[in-house]
């Protein structure tokens, strides 16, 4: 099994098979983003490549992301090979993380293929605020998708960004929405990753804070459910639902990443909150399998301990000069 200078195991691969979006969620990219020209992206073919050198190498959870992954063009391909692995016993999971504008058509084909749980972003419930901060997102439509899902017995899992002066007063309405729909919820700090025209300071609210509130209106307990994810749960008591926290700011949780990043292009992140990364694209395309490996073998010895995410008012450092959408969340 893989594992890095700190003697983490690494057995999680994030794969983001695509930069392109059909939304441009505020908090991730700028609406005029350019996107990567279509030889720069690995193909299918590529892609499916690397998921099994990655999973001889003892990678056995896999999530595809984006940008969105249910716009690339045959990711159905992508999904039947994960799901494959898994009914050989070579892998215990492959999941998707979604932005749900695609869901209801996709819902069925995603349970055929062996994909039991999913995460949606849903950053508001009011269709004037989630066109707002999605620039042109129809919520019925997510909504829709959310619920084909749900008829098609796969779990959902609700990612919502918290964000300060939005829908921080919506957050207690979007949780009471999850537990009628019976989905689970991660509410997740606004990270610092790529310049989007606005200070990231003022999009800004502590989890820390937010977290004190949460637990004593909603009467939660700290919970030992695991994802292979960074949330800390916690449960109602007088129900079953989860919600998740993911406070990569305000509460550090890089002692147990267990996770690196594969980008559309090839290039390896080891941290989602470091710039460093290891392009395996060319090792891909020209060299053996064995230069692959030694690239991700190398690629392990440097990642670091801990990402540089901060921020506040007047201090800058820190960011990371990519899009969400390059490396998926």
């Amino acid at each position: 099994m893989l594992s890095d200078q700190f003697k983490r195991k690494i057995d999680y691969l994030r794969v983001s098979v695509t930069d392109r979006c059909d939304l441009r969620c505020t908090y991730c990219m700028a609406e005029d983003v350019t996107f990567l020209p279509r030889q720069e992206v690995l193909s299918i073919e590529e892609i499916i490549k690397l998921i099994d050198v990655f999973n001889e190498l003892g990678v056995k959870k896999f999530r595809l992301t984006g940008g969105e992954p249910l716009v690339r063009k045959n990711i159905i391909t992508v999904i039947e090979h994960l799901n494959d692995l898994k009914k050989q016993k070579k892998i215990y999971e492959h999941t998707l993380t979604t932005n749900g504008t695609n869901l209801e058509k996709y819902a069925s084909i995603l349970k055929e293929n062996g994909i039991e749980r999913i995460n949606v972003s849903l950053d508001s419930l009011n269709s004037e605020k989630y066109k707002e901060i999605t620039k042109w997102g129809n919520l019925e439509k997510v909504l829709k998708g959310i619920k084909s899902a749900n008829n098609e017995g796969i779990k959902v899992k609700i990612n919502t960004v918290l964000t300060q002066d939005f829908n921080d007063e919506e957050i207690f309405e979007i949780i009471e929405w999850c537990k009628k729909n019976n989905c689970d919820i991660s509410l997740i700090e606004v990270m610092p990753i790529g310049s989007i025209g606005e200070k990231r300071f003022d999009q800004y609210l502590s989890m820390k804070n937010f977290e004190e509130k949460l637990v004593k209106k909603l009467n939660l307990i700290p919970s030992n459910f695991k994802t292979n994810g960074p949330s800390r749960y916690f449960t109602n008591k007088v129900n079953d639902q989860k919600i998740g926290i993911i406070s990569a700011i305000s509460h550090n949780f890089c002692d147990t990443c267990n996770r690196v990043r594969l980008t559309c292009t090839g290039k390896l992140y080891m941290c989602l909150g470091q710039n460093d990364f290891v392009d395996l694209k060319f090792a891909l395309r020209n060299q053996s399998k064995t230069d692959i490996i030694n690239k991700i073998e190398y690629a392990m010895s440097i990642k670091p301990k801990a990402h540089n995410f901060e921020i506040n008012k007047n201090n800058f450092e820190g960011y990371v000069d990519r899009y969400m959408n390059e490396t998926g969340g």
